[in-house]
């Protein structure tokens, strides 16, 4: 049987898919395929391991063929496929969730620290020269201690966040679909509506999945509501946040500053977000930890060997 990936990624996923007997091939090109591209190199295959960049539809699982069994996500987010087009294909679509947590949740923390910090202001001020001495007034940033650190999304990565937040003295509102009497338990939270939150928030953090009803979660009206000193953070998906929107709050004061790992329309970014001092940029990379890439291959190449082999995925796209 055939297994394709679409780019090369941490071990041990094509070890461990050569040794269960299959035909793995691997993309040479070191970028995201274009659509054609994927469409061509997907041809035969019986199982596909793809990237959250890959964008695989009803077309690209036809041009694979009917043998295609199943579509591996090597990411815990799986919208980049087209699930009702894999369903009537019956094609199963897996994912890799609960390896990314602490990644994530400590990349959170460093961004969160990066704004508040002023680090990257800083780093650039000793390199360029700047740098003579000591200052009274010379880049103030913001303690963290008795301030509101908001939560929107309690999940596992919110959760590991929240308890990072307890470390530092933080008090904890947070907002979800659903009331989480564990999470509240552990951390001292307490769920609000998202305008409670959002106003009395210092710190406020996204850990939701990019769904119709999150996109642009977080917009003009939104980040109005904020107080001028909050800092908005996002490791969640770029498109829960309204990009240009951020922009012009960033720009005008709206609020006091934002650390992002994920964009609207990645790897382009909006108009004028690199032009900003009060913002810290990191290139979709809040799971790159060793730990967790490997861990996200492993499940993607078990999720594969399993429905390969008959049986049922471990890990399908709910």
């Amino acid at each position: 049987m055939k297994v394709v990936l679409t780019r090369k990624i941490p071990a041990p996923a094509e070890e461990l898919l050569k040794n269960a007997g299959f035909d793995v091939s691997v993309s040479p090109k070191p970028r995201v395929l274009n659509k054609e591209e994927l469409k061509n190199f997907i041809v035969g295959a019986d199982a596909v391991l793809s990237l959250l960049t890959d964008k695989i539809d009803g077309e690209v699982m036809d041009a694979a063929g009917e043998q295609l069994k199943i579509i591996a996500n090597y990411a815990v987010g799986f919208d980049n496929i087209s699930l009702p087009d894999a369903m009537s294909r019956k094609i199963a679509v897996t994912n890799t969730p609960g390896v990314l947590t602490e990644a994530v949740a400590e990349h959170t923390f460093a961004l969160i620290l990066a704004v508040a910090k002023r680090l990257i202001e800083a780093d650039k001020y000793v390199r360029s020269g700047g740098y003579q001495g000591w200052e009274p007034e010379l880049l103030i940033g913001t303690g963290l201690m008795g301030k509101t650190l908001g939560i929107i999304g309690a999940g596992r990565i919110g959760s590991y966040v929240a308890k990072a937040g307890n470390g530092f003295g933080m008090k904890i509102i947070y907002q979800d679909v659903h009331p989480n009497p564990e999470f509240e338990k552990e951390t001292g939270a307490q769920m609000v509506d998202l305008m409670t939150l959002l106003s009395n928030s210092d710190v406020v953090t996204i850990h939701v999945p990019l769904l119709p009803e999150t996109k642009h979660l977080i917009s003009s009206g939104q980040l109005g509501m904020m107080k001028k000193t909050a800092i908005l953070i996002n490791t969640s998906r770029g498109p829960v946040v309204d990009e240009a929107a951020l922009v012009e709050a960033l720009k005008n004061g709206v609020i006091g500053g934002a650390g992002l790992d994920v964009f609207e329309d990645e790897p382009m970014l909006a108009s004028g977000l690199t032009e900003l001092k009060n913002v810290v940029l990191t290139p979709h990379i809040a799971s790159a930890t060793i730990e967790a890439r490997s861990a996200m291959s492993k499940i993607a190449a078990e999720n594969i060997i399993a429905v390969l082999s008959g049986k049922e995925p471990l890990n399908p796209a709910q």
